[in-house]
């Protein structure tokens, strides 16, 4: 109750200036986060940096990310894979709570291959969790995906997998190294490692907005480092993993692939060549994401994504509406927010099942977009450009930019 009061009266006393927005991003499988104190938290950073610290706590991993992508927040404090998506959009690396972690993908005895586990079960937790992520990387580097088994158990209680390989629950799980060792210690372990990853950030990373005040980040980045920066239920930012750590959980988990069967990937640049000879780009982004900015001409299809990140995803689990009107023998052009972005990927996917002769997918969405300094459209929508009301491709074409 009184850091509570305490970080009200510090509020309203800063009113006058810029506040600091900060997201506690959390594993929902972490029993720990239970315990994360986001008003202390609040409370000190808020005295240390000088201005409101405006504090929000999620355990939607995977909406903590789409907010890196449009900037959501000045400061971060997340798992491994939601810091690497934001230091790929203009974030800084401030350190990590824990060491490097070392994931393993555990197989029940016998297992030779990954092929070996066809349409076997394996327990992950959640799907936009870091040990999922991980799980996804290492499947594919050994030629192999989530499609391979005959069910995935996402489940929220991390560490129990390796039990459920020694009841004949599951044939395999990814679990961290440190409590693989353990359970093959154990000396009752019915499974063995078949795969192991490369380091991967431990505990907590933080990460800041690059573009916020010099002297604010400043000394939000000093309080981090110090010893009166120790966060209730996460603890201290000690260690600062080598940036190519990020790049690689990002790399494994959270990317699109880099092709799509049946569609032609596009750049930038080529799509903006397309878009003058007329050919129709759909934003499949939400609502709120395409009111404030556009590529110019674009019409808004929000994709509802629900189903796994994953080649193999279930369209039937999305929400995703092509309007009938829209001409199968036109070509079209779907994209969203990035490599990082599946529902661009599963939106072209779906036309492609449709009947669309001629897709394009924007691969790079719209970060590519704004890189290149193409033109951006951030006046309010008109309604023929917005959702269920969209036009046909034919009359998107048309449209002048």
């Amino acid at each position: 109750m009184k850091s509570a009061l305490a970080l009200a009266l510090l509020l309203a006393a800063g009113t006058a200036a810029a506040d600091i927005k900060v997201l506690v991003a959390v594993d929902p499988s972490d029993r720990e986060s239970m315990a994360i104190g986001v008003l202390d938290i609040g409370a000190s950073l808020t005295r240390a940096a000088g201005v409101p610290a405006r504090m929000s706590k999620s355990q939607d991993l995977s909406d903590a990310m789409r907010s890196t992508r449009t900037g959501e927040f000045d400061v971060y404090i997340a798992p491994a894979h939601v810091a690497a998506s934001a230091l790929s959009h203009g974030y800084t690396l401030v350190g990590s709570t824990e060491p490097d972690d070392v994931y393993q993908l555990v197989a029940k005895t016998g297992t030779k291959a990954t092929a070996d586990l066809k349409g076997g079960r394996i327990y992950l937790t959640q799907q936009d969790s870091v040990g999922a992520y991980v799980a996804r990387g290492m499947l594919n580097e050994s030629g192999q995906s989530l499609k391979t088994f005959k069910e995935v158990l996402y489940r929220r209680t991390s560490g129990a997998g390796l039990f459920a390989i020694d009841t004949g629950m599951v044939d395999a799980t990814v679990a961290k190294r440190v409590d693989v060792d353990q359970w093959v210690k154990s000396g009752t372990a019915k499974g063995a490692p078949l795969i192991t990853s490369r380091a991967v950030p431990g505990g907590m990373t933080v990460v800041l907005k690059k573009d916020m005040p010099e002297a604010v980040r400043a000394k939000v980045e000093g309080w981090f480092l110090s010893p009166s920066g120790a966060m209730p239920g996460i603890g201290r930012v000690a260690y600062r993993p080598d940036v190519a750590t990020y790049r690689y959980v990002a790399a494994l988990g959270n990317w699109t692939p880099a092709q799509l069967p049946g569609a032609k990937v596009v750049t930038a640049e080529e799509v903006s060549t397309l878009a003058r000879s007329g050919v129709a780009i759909v934003d499949v982004r939400t609502a709120k994401e395409f009111g404030e900015k556009r590529i110019a001409g674009a019409v808004s299809i929000p994709y509802g994504e629900k189903s796994v990140k994953d080649v193999a995803f279930d369209p039937k689990a999305d929400e995703f509406a092509l309007p009938d009107a829209m001409d199968r023998a036109k070509p079209v052009i779907f994209h969203c927010n990035g490599p990082e972005c599946w529902k661009s990927y599963k939106a072209a996917q779906v036309a492609l099942s449709r009947g669309f002769k001629t897709v394009y997918w924007f691969r790079g969405g719209m970060p590519e977009w704004e890189r290149n300094g193409l033109a951006l459209d951030t006046s309010k929508p008109s309604p023929d450009r917005i959702a269920a009301a969209a036009p046909a491709p034919t009359a998107v074409a048309a449209t002048k930019r």
